[in-house]
C-alpha cells in the first residue's frame, strides 16, 4: 500500500498552498566522522528531509493551525534529540499562539543511537503536549504507519481526538523487537488500526483525505468561542396531560427518536468519538462533539437501540462518559447529556469491573464540573445508569420521558411480589416529566405532538432549539456561579417535602 510521506500529507490535509515550515536547521548530535554522522547524512540524502519530523503551519478550512509530522523514511522516523527540540518548539509556539495543533506521527519510536538522552526527550515533549492542553486549545492526532514505542507512549497517545490510517501498525513494541526478544512473533491483528479502534483507543479509521475532513469538522467545535451567543426566545410549552404509565409505554416504542435521530436531525458539525481511550468501548453509549444551532457541546448519549440490541450499559461505557466530561471541562466546552436507558447492566463482569464505583465518579465529576452541563431526558431513565449523567445546570425532559429508581415493573416486585401494579406505582412514584418538573428535578419539559414516534423530526429540531436556549444561557454566565447555582440546587432537592 502506497502511504504519503510527511509532505504530501500536509498537503492533503491542509489547505492548499497554505504551508509555511517553522523549522531552521537541525543540530547535529553525530560528532564529524562518527559512523552515525554518516547515518544521518545518508539518511538526509535518501530521504529528502533534514531530521525524521517537520513542523510548521497552515489553514484548515480556513482555520490557522500547527502542524507536527513525522518523516518514516528518516531513520524510520525515530526521536532523537534534535527531531525531540523540534517538536517541542512547535508545540511551545502553537501554545503561545494559542493554535489548535494536528500532530501526524509515524515512528519507531526513540533513535537508538542517542540511547537514553533521546529516550528522556518523551518526557520533554509530553509536557509541553500536556501544557497545550492545560491551555484549553485543542490537539488532534492522526497516527500513521507505523507509529510505536514511545511515540505512542507519548505525543502520540494524548489527543483530544485521535484518528489512524487505515491498516497501520500501532502499538506499543515492535513486533519485529517483540520477536527477537522473545522468540516468538506477536500475535496478529492486534497492533491494528482497526483493532486499536473495536477497542476504544482511537475514534476513526481513516486516510489522509477524510482526515482532513474530520479534523476540520472537530475544529468547528472545539475552536468556537462561547462567549457572545445570541438566545433566542424560550420555547413553548403545549402539554397534553398524560399518565404516567401512558409515557413509559410511549418511550419504550422501537419507533422512537433515539440519541443518534436527535444528532441526526438538530445538530451539526457531528463528530463522532470512540470508546474511553483506555482500551474500552461500548456500543450503548455515544460520545460525540456537536453544534446545536450556534452553541457547541461535547454530547454524552445513551443509545437504548444498542443497548438492548448488545448489553445494558456497563461499567466501560461510564468509562467512556468521564473521557467525555474531562474533555469538555479541559476545552471549556459545554457538555449535554442524554439519558435514555432501560436500566445498567446486571452481570457479574459488571459487578467486577466497578460498575457502582463508575456510576458514583459520573455522578461527582458531573455535579462538579467546571462546564456548562444540560441532561436531557430523552426517553426510558431507569435506575443508576440514568443518574450518572443527571445531575446539570439545566435539566430539559420530553414529554413522555422518565425518571426512576427502577423499571415500575421492578418497583412492584420489591412492593407487592408481582409486575402487575406497575402503572399504578408509576403514577405514586412521581417518575413522569411533569412531576419531575413540580419536585425541581426537571426545568423544561418539551412537548410531544402528541408522541415523539409520529413527529420525529420535528421534535428533534424542537429538542435541539431547546438545548440551544439552554446552553448559550448559560454560557453568559461565570463558571464560578454556575457550579454554586448547581450545588444549591441539588441540595435544595426534597427539602420542601420535609417540611
Amino acid at each position: 500500500m502506497s502511504r504519503p510521506d510527511a509532505r504530501t500529507l500536509i498537503e492533503t490535509v491542509l489547505d492548499k498552498g497554505s504551508w509555511k515550515s517553522w523549522d531552521a536547521p537541525p543540530a547535529d548530535p553525530a560528532g564529524p566522522g562518527t559512523s552515525y554522522a554518516d547515518e544521518l547524512a545518508a539518511a538526509r540524502a535518501k530521504s529528502g528531509y533534514d531530521e525524521s519530523v517537520i513542523t510548521g503551519e497552515g489553514s484548515l478550512g480556513g482555520r490557522r493551525v500547527a502542524v507536527v509530522a513525522s518523516e518514516f523514511t528518516f531513520m524510520a522516523g525515530s526521536i532523537g534529540v534534535a527531531a525531540a527540540e523540534r517538536i517541542t518548539a512547535a508545540v511551545e509556539r502553537a501554545t503561545r499562539e494559542r493554535l489548535p495543533l494536528f500532530a501526524a506521527p509515524a515512528s519507531g519510536g526513540t533513535r537508538m543511537q542517542e540511547g537514553a538522552l533521546a529516550f528522556v526527550q518523551m518526557v520533554k515533549i509530553t509536557a509541553a503536549v500536556q501544557a497545550h492542553r492545560a491551555a484549553g486549545l485543542p490537539y488532534v492526532v492522526y497516527l500513521r504507519h507505523p507509529t510505536t514505542g514511545g511515540v505512542f507512549a507519548s505525543w502520540g497517545s494524548l489527543g483530544h481526538v485521535t484518528a489512524a490510517e487505515p491498516g497501520a501498525l500501532i502499538g506499543f513494541l515492535g513486533p519485529r523487537v517483540f520477536e527477537s526478544l522473545h522468540g516468538y512473533p506477536f500475535p496478529e491483528g492486534v497492533q491494528v488500526a482497526e483493532n486499536l479502534y473495536r477497542h476504544g483507543l482511537v475514534d476513526a479509521v481513516v486516510s489522509a483525505e477524510d482526515a482532513r475532513a474530520v479534523a476540520i469538522r472537530a475544529l468547528e467545535v472545539l475552536c468556537t468561542g462561547t462567549s457572545g451567543l445570541e438566545r433566542g426566545a424560550p420555547p413553548e410549552e403545549d402539554l397534553r396531560p398524560v399518565e404516567a404509565w401512558e409515557a413509559i409505554t410511549r418511550s419504550r416504542r422501537d419507533d422512537r427518536p433515539g440519541v443518534r435521530t436527535l444528532l441526526k436531525f438538530a445538530a451539526s458539525d457531528v463528530t463522532p468519538l470512540n470508546g474511553s481511550g483506555e482500551g474500552e468501548n461500548e456500543p450503548g453509549l455515544l460520545l460525540a462533539l456537536a453544534r446545536f444551532g450556534t452553541a457547541p457541546a461535547v454530547v454524552l448519549g445513551q443509545d437504548r437501540r444498542r443497548q438492548r440490541a448488545n448489553s445494558p450499559l456497563g461499567p466501560a461505557g461510564l468509562r467512556v462518559a468521564r473521557r467525555g466530561m474531562r474533555l469538555a471541562a479541559e476545552l471549556g466546552l459545554p457538555l449535554v447529556t442524554v439519558v435514555d436507558t432501560a436500566g445498567a447492566a446486571l452481570s457479574k463482569a459488571a459487578e467486577e469491573g466497578g460498575l457502582a464505583a463508575e456510576i458514583a465518579r459520573c455522578m461527582a465529576d458531573l455535579v462538579t464540573l467546571d462546564a456548562a452541563t444540560v441532561c436531557l431526558l430523552l426517553g426510558e431513565g431507569a435506575g443508576g445508569a440514568a443518574l450518572a449523567f443527571l445531575p446539570a445546570d439545566r435539566v430539559l425532559c420530553a414529554q413522555h420521558a422518565w425518571l426512576s429508581p427502577l423499571p415500575p415493573e421492578g418497583a412492584s416486585a420489591i412492593l407487592y411480589r408481582s409486575v402487575d401494579f406497575a402503572p399504578e406505582i408509576a403514577q405514586v412514584q412521581g417518575v413522569r416529566a411533569t412531576d419531575l418538573r413540580r419536585n425541581g428535578i426537571v426545568d423544561r419539559v418539551i412537548p410531544e405532538l402528541p408522541d415523539a414516534a409520529y413527529e420525529p423530526e420535528a421534535f428533534c429540531v424542537r429538542v435541539g432549539r431547546a438545548l440551544e436556549y439552554e446552553l448559550t444561557g448559560l454560557l453568559t454566565e461565570p463558571s464560578s456561579a454556575r457550579a454554586a447555582t448547581r450545588t444549591s440546587r441539588y441540595r435544595a432537592l426534597g427539602t420542601q417535602a420535609l417540611s
